[in-house]
């Protein structure tokens, strides 16, 4: 097949990640399949973080010397760039925390607790069958601890979402719709615009899981139609090419303002009396302690790096290098790709089966011969189980990814065959 949509300056990327040069046991090179499970980070990322630290090093927000003042300019600044990277209405809807688990559980824990937006008895929340755990237990845990309701939507046989009910699904009852933009195993794109739309027509609120979108969809919040536009985006930065320790929660003004704080202490205060506390506005009221400051100034250099790069052309890559692999993954025998088969339908993380053979010898065999992929359920084990499989092996390319190595993993593929003597 053409490989139409290519990186041109991938060559040049590729020597932006100095990891991508390293040699594995026995001389092999590496072929990194696996950024799905966390991305490469460049070198403009790490000597961020290290001039940070360095030369920059002090608390935020609290310090009054120039010290302090430089460091809270940083991560600012980062705030800044990441609601430019998503396009976010207003930079004070970018909440940081420690990665996109800590977001959704914010959300999901909050709406238990208090204000106009609280989920109780009678109310139920929707989900889909295809969520990361990440997207599931919260949801579960709010529901439990309510007396709320926790419905899905189901999956199709080929990995898409069941729509056929969602007038039924989505209801006068529905109070949240909390779903997976991209699917980590599947690599379904889902709907995001069509679900949003009938949500917010019977007044639930959105909640969007963007872990996988994030990495390789141009995202641009404030042009999205306020009816298509979910309510709240979570997603992490270590799969951003950004450090691990820092994630994003966005969300409309309207709705963080009437969420009550999820941590209690430092910063997220307006006034603390022994009677009672008021808070601050957003984003403070939900970034209580010191924060994870160097790692989002990573954050704000790795999403700066995408953006000189630009996420459609980023997105076209990933297309074009998925569909080689599909193609590739196809001429082995006995093997079965789990998802859609047409790369216009899905992101760049490609689980499949081969018979005879369990995902972990699979990955160990991979591994042995330079490719790094994952195996397991990969922390979705509801999609595992409707498809009838206790795990899968997947990889996962991202904006460095060569076909190459693509072609490396094929040829691992039938060399595994050969070792475990399946023909």
């Amino acid at each position: 097949m053409t490989l139409e949509g290519l990186l041109p300056e991938l060559a040049v990327i590729r020597k932006d990640f100095p990891i991508l040069e390293r040699t594995l046991a026995g001389g092999l090179p590496l072929v990194y399949l696996d950024s799905a499970n966390t991305s490469q980070k460049p070198q403009v990322v790490i000597d961020t973080m290290v001039d940070h630290l360095e030369r920059h090093n002090a608390n935020i927000a609290r310090a009054m010397h120039q010290l302090g003042a430089e460091s809270t300019e940083a991560f600012e600044a980062a705030r800044d760039k990441v609601a430019a990277f998503i396009g976010a209405p207003d930079r004070d809807e970018v909440i940081f925390t420690k990665n996109a688990s800590e977001a959704l559980n914010l959300v999901a824990n909050t709406l238990a607790w208090a204000g106009p937006l609280q989920v109780g008895a009678g109310d139920e929340v929707v989900i889909t069958e295809m969520e990361h755990h990440s997207n599931i237990v919260p949801w579960q845990l709010l529901t439990q601890r309510t007396g709320a309701t926790l419905r899905w939507f189901g999956l199709t046989d080929d990995g898409q979402l069941d729509l056929s009910g969602v007038d039924q699904l989505i209801n006068e009852h529905t109070k949240v719709v909390s779903l997976t933009w991209v699917s980590n195993m599947l690599g379904t794109i889902n709907p995001i615009a069509e679900i949003t739309r009938r949500a917010h027509a019977v007044g639930a609120i959105v909640v969007v899981d963007a872990s996988q979108a994030a990495p390789q969809l141009p995202i641009d919040l404030a042009s999205m139609p306020v009816e298509e536009r979910p309510d709240l985006v979570a997603f992490t930065g270590h799969k951003v090419v950004g450090p691990t320790g820092i994630g994003v929660l966005w969300g409309s003004r309207a709705v963080l303002d009437a969420l009550p704080p999820f941590l209690g202490g430092g910063e997220m205060i307006e006034t603390v009396r022994m009677e009672g506390s008021t808070y601050a506005g957003i984003p403070h009221k939900f970034e209580a302690g010191t924060p994870p400051i160097v790692e989002a100034i990573g954050l704000g250099a790795a999403v700066d790096y995408l953006g000189h790069i630009g996420l459609d052309a980023i997105h076209a890559h990933e297309k074009a290098i998925t569909g080689y692999a599909l193609e590739g993954l196809q001429s082995v025998k006995g093997l079965s790709v789990l998802g859609p088969l047409d790369a216009a339908l899905r992101g760049g993380a490609i689980s499949f089966e081969l018979d005879g053979v369990h995902p972990h010898d699979i990955a160990q065999v991979l591994d042995s011969r330079g490719v790094a992929v994952r195996a397991g359920h990969h922390c979705a084990k509801p999609a595992h189980a409707r498809f009838g499989v206790q795990a899968s092996t997947r990889m996962s390319s991202y904006l460095y990814t060569e076909p190459r190595e693509i072609d490396a993993l094929v040829e691992a593929l039938e060399y595994t065959r050969s070792y475990f003597k399946l023909d």
